[in-house]
């Protein structure tokens, strides 16, 4: 895989790889920047949410669960000092529809953490990962109710 960030000015940048799609980076005013783009370390943030939102749902569909919305939210701690690498994370999957199966749910977020996410995989050699799955049921007026919470505890 090949990617590349070209400089536009200041700190404004845009990357793009083989897809040929293009993402925006910049950086705060307090830096130089213009608040003109994602941060670099937002990005991968949301390569990490990406990463497995896209296995569970994939996972999910095959077991024919009925699903009316779904997100996957990545929190981040991050070192103080320079370089402010992260040094913890939680990822929470928030799960609505109708009778979603916890077993089908956590079996999903398990095939996730263990086999197929490589953003995940990675990150996991260099940082403590919580796995937290919300699985609601859809209501009739556009609302949601919580059913259960629960968490992926690896063996």
């Amino acid at each position: 895989m090949d990617a590349k960030v070209t400089w536009d000015h200041g700190m404004t940048f845009s990357g793009t790889a083989a897809t040929g799609f293009e993402v925006p980076l910049g950086a705060a005013p307090s830096v130089g920047g213009e608040n003109d783009g994602f941060r670099p370390m937002e990005l991968m943030a949301i390569s990490l949410a990406g990463c497995t939102a896209m296995d569970v749902i994939s996972i999910m569909r095959k077991k024919r669960q009925e699903i009316t919305a779904y997100e996957v939210k990545v929190n981040v701690g991050q070192a103080d000092a320079h370089p402010h690498v992260f040094t913890q994370a939680t990822i929470t999957y928030e799960v609505t529809g109708h009778g979603i199966d916890e077993a089908a749910v956590l079996r999903a977020v398990q095939l996730s953490a263990d086999r197929y996410c490589p953003a995940q995989a990675m990150l996991d050699k260099v940082m403590p990962i919580e796995l937290v799955y919300e699985i609601y049921e859809a209501q009739d007026n556009g609302e949601r109710k919580l059913v259960v919470k629960g968490k992926y505890e690896r063996a």
